[in-house]
């Protein structure tokens, strides 16, 4: 990363406490600025299949094309294209294989360029950003209850307790084509993104990964291994992950 950043990035994943397997899936890469996150549905439809192809085929589709020394808007038809693809390939599997009939996953992604960096996101998967003291979702859930909230039929509280909370409205292998949301955003040396499958920040508050963020000093991979096992103590009902990237300021 230039500019003068350098990117520190780990993450942590987890089965949690009930489902039998994980379905979640998670890769980064520091020297490319790319972190990637996706969410398996379907358990008994090979979730965790769709999920791990999506991760793969966005890592090999973004990282291998899109230039460390680009610009964000060289990069964003480079996104869009990778979605696509892995979109495709998700959905031929499914339809090759009985077994994989039905499956899906979000997917929520940040990419690092210089001083900018964006999010692309499908489904409910979230990045939230710390900077100084101040701690911010960036994404917003593609969702049934969100869509609610939006229209105003249903408040916060009622959506926090909505058995809906699972009905998501963007997925990759879902349908024929699926538009993902981009967001550009300015960098900030200092700043921490951690990237969330809904099984870690349904399970803890948004002030408690602030305070644990916080409390970490730099030893990200001990904060990600504290979340999820706030996330497990909180009762574990779904599979948990979480990616922490940093940005340090090197100049």
């Amino acid at each position: 990363m230039n500019a003068g950043f350098e990117l520190m990035m780990t993450g942590c994943t987890d089965t949690g406490r009930i489902r039998e397997h994980n379905e979640d899936a998670i890769a980064w890469d520091a020297p490319s600025g790319l972190a990637i996150l996706a969410d398996g549905m379907g358990g008994h439809s090979a979730g965790d299949v769709a999920s791990q192809m999506a991760v793969d085929g966005l890592m090999r589709l973004i990282a291998g094309k899109c230039a460390a020394d680009g610009t964000i808007s060289d990069c964003i038809p480079i996104l869009r294209e990778a979605v696509r693809q892995t979109n495709a390939d998700i959905l031929g599997h499914a339809q090759k294989d009985p077994r994989c009939a039905q499956m899906g996953t979000t997917v929520v992604l940040t990419l690092f360029r210089g001083r900018r960096m964006l999010t692309m996101h499908a489904g409910d998967s979230r990045v939230y950003r710390l900077r100084d003291t101040q701690f911010v979702a960036l994404t917003q859930d593609h969702s049934l209850v969100r869509q609610l909230v939006e229209q105003g039929a249903m408040t916060e509280t009622e959506a926090r307790n909505s058995p809906y909370t699972s009905v998501i409205t963007r997925a990759l292998g879902c349908h024929a084509t699926v538009e993902p949301e981009l967001q550009e955003f300015a960098v900030a040396p200092g700043d921490v993104y951690a990237l969330c499958s809904d099984g870690l920040y349904t399970l803890i508050t948004e002030d408690d990964i602030r305070t644990i963020l916080l409390e970490a000093r730099g030893d990200w991979e001990v904060a990600a291994r504290q979340l999820v096992q706030r996330a497990n103590e909180g009762g574990g009902r779904d599979n948990i992950s979480v990616i922490i990237v940093s940005v340090v300021d090197n100049s």
